[in-house]
């Protein structure tokens, strides 16, 4: 199987090479350790006796967050180095903004063909290796078998569409599931996937989900929410602001008619627009300047104080303050034509309420406890997310109740972070606190 994957991944690379290509110009960053890819890896000193070295991959910005947690519960236990790849231009720079006092080394993951992969394994040479969420890389994977390496796999979700895909290869998918010594599912849905995908019943146990233990940084006081309301061009006025939260094609423009409708009902409602790409920049301010309303770019420098009617934050790594100042937030990549949906774990941590639309394939069991919860709803389109954002605009103890329902649903799901790290631990042969 492995031989025939090889086969394979040569041409299918070449043909997907300019979309990637194409990608990373537009994300910027990309040369920076470009030789990762092909397995130049640092050099790295030799496994000491007694320590063990994980190699623990983090596709992007969003997985890099997420695995904090994970790492600071790991390296409790002294003699544990941890070696951190993710794959992305922008989670790379956030990994080494990050992480680098904290682990051993940060670099790129290599292309998953076996001259990259098996160069990589000789310079990094890892005791485990840990991927998250649905990383499932057969020369990775073989790799680790062939060197007879524990291989984790955590926080792991399949989404509708992975789903579907790996069904039409099932042979393939249940060798590579059967290759990992423990999965840890995200959710309940998860974990039956994954057994109907063909992985042992006994090596996969249901943790929840690593994103609830990540810390709510930077948490602001009245004084300073307010403060970054000015700062933004939002005033003293105490305006209602309404957040578009990563934010995909499409979903600008129903949020802006939503905005336009509360104002024409004298509510003063501004505008934030956090896009999930902010290579989307350059798209976006050109359809704010057929707009003619008062709008920003926060990357270009301060706003203009008082009358601002929309930002556009398209920078990196700010999404957690910025929602902060937030009365109503609308999750991204959630209304069509989109799909999949970006996690409200977030948004629900920092006590905002939550709109989401019905396309939250990669958040199903999220989205569905949030619901339940009271700290969210669900639109089904861009005239039911306008009917809800002039509802909730005018519904103050509305507001507030679902606060406090995104709060305590948060508090409720914390803790899996530390019990995976326990269990890795304890299977590597390394005592636990």
């Amino acid at each position: 199987m492995i031989w025939f994957y090889r086969l394979l991944y040569l041409p299918g690379l070449l043909i997907t090479l300019p979309y990637y290509v194409l990608r990373m110009w537009r994300r910027g960053g990309y040369r920076k350790s470009f030789q990762h890819r092909f397995g130049r890896f640092h050099k790295l000193p030799a496994v000491a006796d007694g320590t063990t070295r994980i190699w623990l991959q983090a596709v992007s910005v969003g997985e890099v967050l997420a695995i904090r947690p994970l790492i600071d519960a790991l390296q409790k236990e002294p003699g544990i180095e941890i070696v951190l790849t993710t794959t992305t231009s922008t989670g790379y720079a956030e990994a080494r903004k990050r992480y680098a006092d904290t682990v051993l080394a940060i670099g790129i993951f290599p292309l998953d063909f076996w001259l990259f992969s098996r160069a990589a394994w000789r310079r990094i040479r890892p005791s485990a290796v840990i991927l998250t969420e649905g990383e499932l890389w057969p020369e990775h994977l073989h790799q680790a078998r062939k060197r007879k390496v524990p291989a984790y796999l955590v926080n792991a979700r399949v989404s509708d569409r992975s789903f579907r895909r790996y069904q039409r290869v099932p042979t393939l998918a249940r060798r590579m599931l059967k290759k990992f010594r423990t999965i840890y599912a995200a959710s309940e849905l998860d974990r039956t996937r994954l057994i109907e995908l063909g992985c042992p019943v006994e090596r996969i146990l249901m943790s929840g989900n690593i994103k609830f233990d990540v810390p709510i940084a930077n948490g602001l006081s009245d004084c300073e929410t307010q403060g970054l309301r000015r700062e933004l061009g939002f005033g003293d006025a105490q305006p209602f602001i309404l957040l578009g939260s990563s934010t995909w094609p499409g979903e600008e423009a129903a949020l802006l008619e939503a905005q336009q409708a509360a104002i024409g009902q004298g509510i003063d409602c501004r505008l934030l627009l956090v896009p999930r790409h902010a290579e989307r920049a350059t798209e976006l301010v050109q359809w704010l300047q057929g707009q003619g309303l008062p709008w920003h770019q926060r990357s270009t420098g301060p706003s203009p104080n008082g009358g601002l009617s929309i930002l556009l934050a398209d920078t990196t790594g700010e999404l957690a303050t910025l929602t902060q100042v937030a009365d109503l937030a609308f999750v991204g990549k959630s209304l069509e034509p989109n799909e999949g949906g970006q996690t409200p774990i977030e948004a629900a941590g920092l006590g905002v309420p939550i709109l989401i639309g019905p396309n939250m394939s990669n958040f199903k069991d999220v989205s569905k406890s949030l619901i339940q919860a009271g700290a969210a709803e669900r639109v089904s389109d861009a005239n039911e997310l306008k009917a809800a954002v002039l509802r909730l605009a005018g519904d103050a103890p509305a507001r507030e109740r679902m606060r406090a329902a995104g709060l305590a649903w948060h508090r409720s799901n914390r803790g899996s972070s530390q019990r995976i790290s326990e269990q890795i631990l304890a299977s590597l042969g390394k005592q636990t606190f």
